[in-house]
């Protein structure tokens, strides 16, 4: 064990750095790091997910929900809202649930599916194959951790959105809503700027980039575009991961 320990230490690239104030360091995924302080020091951090990552943020949150769950397994009987309560342990502990989390990757794959429609519109289409491929990797890790959520409990038959206001339903369930909402609009424009700064290189579209009302992209060159409708009539409603993950199928074929 320490031959095996020492030889793959030794094979490793240490990268080592003094940073200073005002800097910011960003420690890729899976990266092991380590800080030591020369001063008194503040140290503010941040957690992120993406695509590249986005399965491990749901295995963590989904062993946070099995411990949550075995806490007050012996009340189940007795509950008329198991999984509700096991929801609201959840978010308490760890900060969301799963259906904040569906919630949030709901949105994240409609901002791609959006991002996905225009760069397929002839005007572009030419122009974006960098960025396609990214949006494409996005979809389908977000529909690899869809395709999990489907056989947990909080979404089976019975308790699917049970534990869920009207309210935070309608987050998720109502396309033509969620589309229409000024905060989705930010989300699909942010997101179709930083892939256009990305993708700069090999394609320049300053003219094209605008707020055009209506339309959630900044690569829209089309004064009548009906992207609302494009989705819902893939999906008319997202009730759960299956929904999801039909969702993104109909989309990448149609691509």
């Amino acid at each position: 064990m320490m031959f095996l320990k020492s030889s793959f230490l030794s094979l490793t690239e240490w990268l080592e750095c003094i940073q200073e104030q005002n800097e910011i360091i960003f420690v890729p995924s899976g990266w092991y790091h380590q800080v030591h302080n020369l001063e008194d020091t503040i140290s503010i951090n941040h957690n992120w997910c993406n695509a590249y990552n986005l399965h491990w943020v749901w295995n963590l949150l989904y062993e946070d929900y099995k411990v949550a769950k075995e806490y007050i397994e012996d009340i189940r009987d007795i509950c008329d809202d198991f999984e509700g309560l096991c929801q609201r342990n959840l978010a308490a502990n760890t900060g969301m649930n799963f259906y904040d989390f569906f919630v949030f990757i709901v949105r994240f794959a409609l901002a791609n599916v959006v991002e996905l429609y225009h760069l397929q519109q002839p005007e572009v289409a030419t122009l974006s194959t960098e960025t396609a491929h990214h949006l494409v990797y996005n979809l389908m890790s977000i529909r690899n951790v869809a395709s999990k959520m489907t056989t947990t409990e909080a979404f089976t038959t019975e308790n699917r959105l049970c534990s869920v206001s009207e309210d935070n339903r309608s987050a998720f369930s109502n396309i033509k809503q969620i589309l229409e909402e000024e905060s989705f609009r930010r989300l699909s424009m942010t997101l179709s700027k930083a892939y256009d700064h990305i993708d700069r290189g090999q394609r320049s579209l300053k003219s094209s980039i605008s707020y055009r009302k209506g339309c959630s992209s900044v690569i829209c060159l089309k004064s009548d575009c009906n992207v609302v409708d494009y989705i819902t009539s893939l999906v008319d409603e997202i009730c759960g991961p299956e929904d999801l993950t039909r969702l993104i199928d109909s989309a990448l074929s149609h691509g």
